[in-house]
């Protein structure tokens, strides 16, 4: 049902899980671990997934937090469960205690942080827009404005879509170097003229060491290639599926 990182296992009062999509009762497409509000599952089911995650985790069913995500740089603070509409955010951060900070991918990397001495945590939604604008970037800002030191921190990445599944055509590449200068590297040579195998692992790595993190692990999970374990959008759009579900990766301290 989940995935647990030795770094991350291996901290005092931190639980997290980055949840595969097995042992949920989402059916079809979204079968059976989906965990997308924003997906057109039926909503009862993704209550009841969710509430799954939340048991696996420790915490209570309203305590899974989670932002409308628009591939921005904007990391928020998380206080306590929203009251309104969810921010228009990709990365949280919070301090407090018995709160999961939930993030939702299907391709994109999914970044979980935690400062153990601080006691503060966060999530990030790392697609390779938010990457290039400094989406990690703000995660670490707003975790040291709650008291944590970078070079303290631990993050690690889980399943992503890896290099060999992530081709990428002429305006990608153009935009990418454009964006990210001097990051030619993470782009490989594809089979299609014109096209490359963009690297975002790698890239999401390199961001966080230049960053100054204390600490970076990567799962080496690719959501792609592993269809029994992890929903894909690139494989939903390649099978033209109408819809796909979503993967939760999420943190918490424990009170």
């Amino acid at each position: 049902m989940h995935i647990q990182a030795p770094a991350l296992v291996s901290l005092p009062q931190v639980r997290h899980s980055f949840f595969t999509r097995q042992g949920g009762v989402s059916e079809g497409i979204y079968a059976t671990l989906n965990g997308g509000i924003g997906s057109s599952d039926e909503p009862s089911r993704v209550q009841e997934n969710r509430r799954r995650m939340t048991d696996a985790l420790g915490v209570g069913p309203e305590a899974l937090v989670s932002v409308y995500q628009v591939h921005s740089p904007d990391a928020v603070t998380v206080e306590g469960p929203w009251t309104g509409e969810r921010p228009k955010a990709d990365a949280m951060v919070t301090d407090v205690p018995g709160l999961a900070l939930g993030i939702t991918t299907a391709d994109c990397g999914p970044v979980l942080f935690a400062d153990p001495e601080a006691r503060v945590i966060g999530a990030a939604h790392a697609g390779w827009r938010g990457a290039v604008t400094g989406v990690l970037e703000s995660t670490l800002d707003a975790m040291e404005r709650l008291g944590a030191r970078r070079e303290k921190i631990v993050a690690v990445l889980g399943p992503t879509i890896s290099q060999k599944a992530y081709e990428v055509g002429p305006d990608f590449i153009e935009r990418f170097a454009k964006e990210a200068p001097g990051q030619e590297r993470f782009l490989a040579k594809a089979e299609r003229p014109g096209h490359a195998m963009f690297d975002l692992p790698g890239f999401i790595g390199a961001r966080l060491a230049a960053a100054g993190i204390g600490q970076f692990a990567d799962l080496g999970l690719c959501t792609y290639s592993d269809d029994e374990r992890f929903f894909s959008y690139r494989r939903t759009t390649h099978r033209r599926e109408p819809d796909y579900g979503r993967l939760i990766s999420a943190i918490a301290l424990t009170p």
